[in-house]
């Protein structure tokens, strides 16, 4: 069974994808700012966090959007708002494009049409560490060491399988347009200026293939933006949902 991370309370739901080597609960700021209208719903990928590794060993674009296909479908979320990080963008996208029944709108962030084969190679990483002391110092020279430190479990362990997180990356690299042109439901792109997945030319050009595409780039920020830069997250994904046809929020949508 899938571990997930619940926000709970009455607003609407959101299912939120996070990228590889992360887990549901790096939402858990997105999720604080945007109650009480939205409740985030955040699961631990297959390989990642608490969700046990006995999915099947596939780690393919397939797997993982019928994963999240299965999710809304026995959580009753459809039509669902969907938000993906990274590795969960393109499983929202493609999940939108492949299933459109289950998805209402869809916010991508950071990650392109097309990911790029950028791989980090983690084969010869610690899988234990002493204390979370250690951890946090092997962690240290990554761009986002407290999202790593995440899937660190309280005995040192870390939570996925290095084999795992080699596949899950491999399977992501691709290309993507004719997901991304598929995609009818209203879509948000969100893009960070330091950021070394999507390209300025690229998020420009995924525009203009997809019109209709909202772009909202967020200055000075990195890959990790609902991290990085929470408030103005929230404010623009919060925007976006209002803005939406049939919105049941209580306020106007903003700007």
């Amino acid at each position: 069974m899938t571990h997930y991370e619940d926000a709970g309370g009455p607003g609407q739901p959101v299912l939120a994808l996070h990228g590889t080597f992360g887990r549901g609960r790096t939402f858990a700021a997105l999720a604080n700012r945007l109650r009480p209208d939205y409740r985030l719903i955040a699961p631990d990928l297959r390989g990642h966090g608490a969700t046990p590794d006995r999915l099947g060993g596939d780690f393919s674009r397939e797997a993982f959007v019928a994963d999240a296909a299965r999710f809304i479908e026995t959580h009753d979320l459809a039509p669902a708002l969907v938000i993906g990080h990274s590795l969960g963008g393109v499983t929202a996208y493609q999940l939108a494009a492949r299933h459109p029944e289950l998805v209402r709108a869809v916010v991508v962030e950071d990650v392109g049409a097309i990911p790029g084969d950028a791989i980090l190679d983690v084969t010869g990483w610690p899988t234990q560490f002493a204390d979370r002391t250690e951890a946090a110092a092997f962690f240290a020279a990554t761009p986002a060491p407290e999202y790593f430190l995440e899937s660190v479990d309280a005995d040192g362990r870390l939570m996925f399988d290095l084999d795992a997180m080699m596949a899950a990356q491999r399977g992501n690299v691709g290309g993507w347009w004719a997901d991304w042109l598929a995609v009818r439901q209203p879509l948000l792109l969100l893009r960070a200026t330091n950021s070394f997945l999507l390209g300025a030319d690229h998020a420009a050009e995924m525009v203009r293939r997809r019109p209709g595409t909202r772009l909202v780039t967020f200055a000075d920020t990195g890959h990790w933006i609902h991290r990085e830069a929470p408030d103005a997250y929230a404010e623009a994904v919060r925007g976006f949902f209002r803005s939406l046809p049939g919105s049941t929020t209580s306020r106007p949508p903003a700007g």
